[in-house]
């Protein structure tokens, strides 16, 4: 049985997810947005508790909040980092997106991807494959995660709950990520659920019906 775990974590209340498969424990760990000392201790726990073994760091993208504790996690279980290699350029800057925030992190925190996430890449959890779906727009290299034997997509910033993401920040393109939530995203099955980086699920469906950035 495929199991996704959600945690809100840092001040951007951003949705860190742990995707596992519960006959072999295989797992993944998609935007990995932990700060505090108390939000790696909720995920290690989990992760420990239920005997996962953490095979991938999966970054829908690489803005601040969601691939801030991706080192910690691919150090603490020997996982690669998963990203598009067009936000690399954000990886290596994290230390200044933090910066202009208030927050700390030492200069070795770079994040730096070592599989490079293209359209149409595969990731298999245990039995379920995951397939890539670039979504660039909120970022150059906004990805998505579908996986079709279960109807679930993982949007990261790209598609919300009646919303789109903002395209105010380095690499934006609002033109470029409207198209793509139309033509990539919303052509899903309408019971596709989507589960966004930040806010409540919601499904394909409902957001052809009523998301007014994308009507």
């Amino acid at each position: 049985m495929l199991n996704i775990k959600t945690f809100v974590f840092n001040p951007f209340q951003e949705n860190t997810y742990v995707v596992c498969d519960t006959d072999s424990r295989d797992a993944i760990v998609v935007d990995p947005g932990m700060i505090t000392p108390r939000e790696c201790s909720q995920i290690e726990d989990y992760i420990a508790g239920n005997r996962l073994n953490v095979k991938m760091i999966v970054l829908t993208h690489m803005h601040l909040d969601h691939c801030v504790g991706a080192n910690a996690l691919s150090r603490l279980y020997d996982a690669p980092i998963a990203a598009s290699a067009a936000d690399a350029i954000l990886g290596v800057s994290i230390v200044g997106q933090a910066t202009r925030f208030g927050i700390y992190l030492p200069e070795s925190e770079a994040v730096r991807a070592s599989i490079d996430l293209t359209d149409g890449y595969k990731i298999m959890v245990g039995e379920y494959e995951f397939t890539v779906i670039t979504v660039p727009g909120h970022s150059p290299g906004g990805i998505a995660l579908y996986c079709s034997q279960e109807n679930i997509v993982l949007t990261g910033d790209s598609l919300f709950r009646s919303s789109i993401g903002r395209t105010d920040l380095p690499g934006g393109n609002s033109r470029q990520l409207v198209e793509n939530v139309r033509n990539k995203l919303l052509t899903l099955p309408a019971d596709t659920l989507v589960l966004p980086g930040h806010g409540p699920s919601t499904t394909v469906g409902e957001e052809c019906a009523t998301n007014p950035f994308v009507m």
